[in-house]
């Protein structure tokens, strides 16, 4: 792991190195051609980081940035890049701007590429500035995205099994089959009871009704609530049964009680017997009583 670590490290500062020494070589043309353009000593030495710096920075935002933001460092990146070399390039072509004897504003000799070199030196400074402020407002305000752990290592590092729902099947399921069986009613046995008795055929099979044929009945619900009286009876409900004369109800009293003795004729025996109320069961009681003993009473 050190090793790996001290190998990186070299390579840093080996890019650091290179790109060091790179700046110091394009530092030299950027300088001259700002002193061209009518750029002073200390404007003309530090044009150079105004473009190449910024190339650095784009650089670091496209390694922080992500999606259209990274695309435009990358283009920031690309366009600098690309007005440094031609400016490199120039500086190259045009020994003069090494000794600062060319002529004030003259990078080429055809006028309309010379206007369009001063136009991109010009304004290279400018861009600097609001492409540069663009890219450091980008970083401030980015939110990197949490890194997520492996599904394979969460599952492995808590020990629990997920369960696939029903979404998330190749295919759905086929929903069930109902089958109806068909009814078979087992044919009934004779039976030779006597010899008077006429045998008995066996009933043809009874077909099963079908299902879709059975109309929906409503069924009363059963209640497990005992039912209270609901108070007096009306006389319609009450059995009819003709009203007896006292005449009558002496008559049966006579008739149940002649055999018994003068201890059992009692109100209660007399009412259980002839079925009245017990004001009549007294009232024959007495009577009854009054004709053993001998006395005249009149019903």
């Amino acid at each position: 792991m050190s090793l790996h670590r001290k190998g990186r490290a070299a390579l840093v500062l080996a890019l650091v190195a290179v790109v060091g020494m790179a700046f110091r070589v394009s530092w030299n043309a950027l300088r001259d051609i700002a002193g061209a353009v009518g750029a002073d000593a200390t404007a003309a030495t530090l044009y150079p980081f105004v473009v190449d710096g910024l190339m650095a920075l784009a650089l670091v935002a496209t390694l922080v940035l992500a999606g259209d933001a990274r695309r435009f460092a990358l283009r920031v990146l690309g366009a600098y890049t690309v007005a440094s070399l031609v400016l490199n390039y120039v500086h190259g072509l045009v020994p003069e701007l090494h000794g600062r004897s060319v002529d004030w504003s003259r990078l080429a000799e055809w006028d309309p590429a010379n206007w369009a070199l001063v136009l991109l030196a010009t304004s290279l400074p400018v861009g600097s500035i609001y492409f540069g402020s663009d890219l450091v407002a980008k970083v401030l305000h980015h939110r990197p995205t949490p890194i997520l752990a492996p599904v394979a290592n969460v599952e492995k590092s808590t020990g629990t099994t997920t369960k696939r729902s029903m979404a998330d099947l190749p295919e759905s399921s086929p929903a069930p089959v109902v089958k109806l069986a068909r009814l078979t009613v087992p044919e009934p046995v004779a039976v030779d009871l006597s010899k008077s008795t006429p045998v008995i055929k066996p009933l043809p099979p009874i077909e099963p009704t079908p299902v879709a044929s059975i109309e929906p009945r409503a069924v009363p619900a059963e209640s497990t609530r005992s039912r209270r009286a609901t108070g007096r009876v009306p006389d319609v409900a009450k059995p009819r049964r003709p009203k007896r004369t006292p005449e009558q109800l002496l008559a049966e009293a006579r008739t149940v009680t002649a055999d018994w003795p003068d201890t059992k004729v009692t109100a209660e025996g007399i009412r259980r017997e002839v079925h009245t109320s017990p004001a009549n069961a007294r009232t024959l009681r007495d009577t009854i009583l009054a004709e053993r003993a001998g006395g005249a009473v009149t019903p």
